[in-house]
């Protein structure tokens, strides 16, 4: 039986396949448009689907949506009449949305299948609709490699829910409590981002990164006069200090008397006030998360953990708990937020609805998140011959001994292999790699690489058998979402000083300062030899050249655009940046031989050979 999942007209839309019970795909939109966050209707990530399996659309056995948009409309019109008069040009502006395309999404949906694949509304297979936690939930259980397990969503807002507790055993779920809207941690974590200059949606984890620049000052005023929290984790927003229930944007003046200082401008300079303001958010949002994870542990009394949500994809916070051993072990999905919700419905229909047998996979069933596309080293040859491109074709047992030399001599190289990761995060498919000893290699890569503010910490891949060496951290980090502290061995003495905000910045805090944060802190990922070889025989190569078994590893993608997906992007992203090399699979491209890179006007690319 074939289940295709879908998430769309939100933001992060996503598809993915389901084939008797096993992942067989998934993708973002945005991968394939180059549209960051398209929330369209994913009909390129349908079609990558149904291609790598080898199918059809008329294979299909059913189709699940992973929400349910009456119940979204309900609480939309609800929350209006309960606020009028305020709202109404918000209302104005959201209604004729709904009325025309969302309150009928069945058809809407219906309409662009027949629309981008030539079928009749009659062929269409059965279309279900899931609840948005509950597909979030089903996402990180029946994906996680536990029997049974407490399972904690967190994220800004389903239909109505916007902190759930599931309890997962065998091919169930069961709801065991809600917090509901408007009262929500990821709301209140993304009015911050808005307070703070970022955008909404996609901005908060630099709220997460700049929260190590400041000190938590702020925190107590918070909880004071903008969240009641509780004892169990469960909390109230006080409503009078924020506009997202029937404004159009996160927080009002109130809010900005409260702290004195109005909305930060986009791209403005950062002050010690709003680094104090990330990290009291910070602070507050991973005391709620962790008495949330101890309610969970007394009520469940499950020792194992799944985790999704938006709010999951807070690896300090996971860290945090993962440190206090609250549960044995911790499993987040590592497409925990809406992208992911497509898996989850395709999951939910085949285990709760089909109520079908399930046999859990180790590690677990996502396939380390490689379920996007990959490309042939025919495929990218003959792609760089018709651009004239020059380049030299590594064999398999040089290829690490090669790039390893090349990140020795402190070149910062693109990473381009196998299929594309599902997710947020780069795992070392569609990466870029750097030496992480180099003292002045953040700054590099995030200026003339990434173009992002340099504040921005760069996450490192180790060797699985090598991370309690350098990391103080027991345990495996896969999907790079959990934070530990740079062990003290590899710690720099005498590092301490006054140094404030950005300066904490230029100080050299460990053996791999372009790695540790101004906190001593890393958002690890550990890489198995089994599950990504080639990435693993790199880390190698690179440990027998420098003592090191860890690089650099960040998403092979500039600021605004999504993360590359073909041989294309990655070429471009390549001539757009100051990269010195490019590996894709086994092809071995040099910046200094490429021909010369002219952007036009209508962002079509040309080559000019010198």
């Amino acid at each position: 039986m074939h289940i295709l999942g879908i998430s769309a007209y939100y933001h992060d839309s996503a598809a993915a396949l389901v084939s008797d019970g096993n992942i067989i795909a998934a993708a973002q939109e945005e991968r394939f448009t180059r549209k960051k966050h398209d929330p369209g209707f994913p009909s390129h990530a349908i079609k990558h689907c149904l291609e790598l399996a080898g199918l059809q659309f008329s294979d299909l056995d059913a189709i699940a949506f992973y929400d349910k948009p009456l119940l979204k409309f309900e609480r939309l019109l609800e929350t209006y009449l309960c606020s009028a008069p305020k709202g109404f040009t918000s209302f104005v502006q959201s209604m004729p949305i709904w009325l025309k395309e969302k309150l009928c999404l069945k058809q809407t949906i219906k309409k662009h299948l027949c629309e981008q694949f030539g079928v009749k509304k009659g062929d269409i297979p059965q279309l279900l609709f899931t609840e948005h936690h509950q597909s979030h939930a089903s996402s990180a259980f029946f994906a996680s490699p536990f029997e049974s397990a407490a399972v904690l969503c967190l994220d800004g807002v389903g239909e109505w829910a916007t902190t759930t507790l599931w309890h997962g055993k065998g091919n169930q779920l069961k709801a065991v409590w809600e917090c509901r809207f408007p009262h929500s941690l990821g709301l209140l974590y993304s009015a911050l981002t808005y307070y703070l200059g970022f955008k909404v949606n996609s901005g908060e984890y630099k709220v997460m990164g700049l929260a190590p620049y400041g000190k938590p000052i702020y925190a107590e005023k918070m909880k004071q006069h903008l969240i009641d929290i509780k004892d169990d984790g469960s909390f109230r927003l006080n409503l009078d200090y924020f506009n997202y229930v029937v404004g159009l944007t996160m927080t009002n003046d109130k809010f900005a008397k409260l702290f004195g200082q109005p909305v930060r401008e986009p791209e403005s300079d950062l002050t010690d006030f709003h680094m104090d303001m990330a990290a009291s958010i910070q602070q507050v949002t991973e005391e709620i998360v962790m008495k949330l994870c101890q309610t969970a542990r007394t009520e469940l009394n499950e020792e194992n953990l799944c985790m999704a949500g938006g709010v999951a994809l807070n690896c300090v916070a996971n860290g945090k708990v993962q440190a206090q051993k609250i549960f044995k072990d911790i499993w987040v999905q590592p497409a925990a937020g809406d992208a992911g919700g497509a898996l989850g419905a395709a999951l939910s229909t085949w285990y709760e609805l089909q109520n079908n047998p399930r046999t859990v996979q180790q590690p677990d069933s996502m396939k380390g998140s490689l379920l996007g596309p990959s490309f042939s080293n025919a495929t990218i040859q003959q792609y760089c011959d018709s651009i004239k491109a020059p380049y030299t074709v590594l064999k398999d047992d040089e290829l690490a001994s090669k790039v390893s030399k090349l990140l020795e001599q402190g070149h910062v190289v693109g990473w381009f292999q196998g299929a594309m990761e599902f997710g947020p995060r780069a795992l070392g498919a569609r990466s870029i790699l750097g030496d992480p000893r180099h003292p002045k290699m953040q700054s590099v890569m995030n200026l003339k690489i990434k173009y992002r503010e340099s504040f921005r910490p760069f996450a490192p891949i180790v060797k699985a058998d090598k991370v309690g060496e350098w990391f103080d951290f027991d345990g495996i980090s896969p999907y790079m979402l959990m934070v530990a502290p740079v062990q003290d061995a590899k710690r720099l003495q005498n590092t301490d000083d006054n140094s404030k905000g950005i300066e904490k910045l230029h100080k050299l805090r460990s053996q791999i300062p372009a790695v540790t944060h101004v906190d001593y802190s890393a958002r690890l990922q550990t890489v198995d030899a089994n599950m990504r070889p080639r990435l693993y025989a790199l880390l190698d190569a690179f440990e027998q050249r420098t003592g090191c078994p860890v690089l650099i590893n960040t998403s092979f993608n500039v600021r605004g655009e999504p993360i590359v997906c073909n041989h294309e992007d990655a070429y471009r992203c390549f001539m757009r940046t100051e990269m010195d090399y490019l590996i894709m699979e086994n092809v071995l491209l040099c910046k200094k031989r490429q021909p010369k890179w002219v952007e036009q006007e209508d962002w079509q690319k040309e080559f000019v050979l010198d």
